[in-house]
């Protein structure tokens, strides 16, 4: 076994981009662009409109992801479990709660199961942040590469950038 955790008997890692667009298969969002932060142990994604619920005596959240930046355009609902609740410090030192969901992403063509914090990401560069904890299954990270994974069409990509 590797210092990484994976056998040396394990297929080869992936590689990804310093930034890709994403989808999340479970959820109905085909395209989000997302960064691929090895300095991050959590995942994150921008959400709004935060409702929890209890549900059979489980904690759920209903919250909205808007997929392109910029833009309020085709924001989705999704309703999920709350995993956790967990304290997340950000680069700049500010510590804040968060609630915490699973939610599929496909990345470089292969679907990982990501524990993703829920989170107001709207000054942000990303709709999302894909941290170690997901990309330790299976994918290496070029940072000087991007979109390795593929790019949605161009008249998609403009409406990322708030236009058309």
């Amino acid at each position: 076994m590797t210092d990484s955790g994976r056998t040396t008997t394990d297929s080869p890692l992936i590689l990804a981009g310093w930034r890709e667009w994403v989808s999340l298969p479970g959820a109905d969002v085909p395209w989000v662009k997302a960064k691929l932060d090895t300095g991050a142990r959590s995942s994150a994604i921008h959400a709004f409109d935060l409702a929890e619920e209890t549900r059979d005596g489980d904690r759920w959240v209903r919250f909205s992801v808007h997929p392109w930046q910029r833009s309020d355009d085709d924001a989705v609902v999704l309703e999920r479990p709350v995993l956790d609740v967990r304290e997340v410090r950000s680069s700049s030192g500010h510590a804040e709660e968060r609630l915490v969901v699973e939610l599929e992403v496909s990345l470089v063509g292969q679907v990982v199961t990501a524990e993703v914090t829920l989170a107001n990401r709207d000054e942000m560069g990303f709709r999302m942040l894909i941290g170690r904890e997901a990309l330790r299954q299976g994918f290496a990270v070029d940072p000087a590469r991007s979109y390795l994974g593929g790019r949605p069409p161009l008249r998609l990509r403009r409406r990322n950038r708030g236009k058309g």
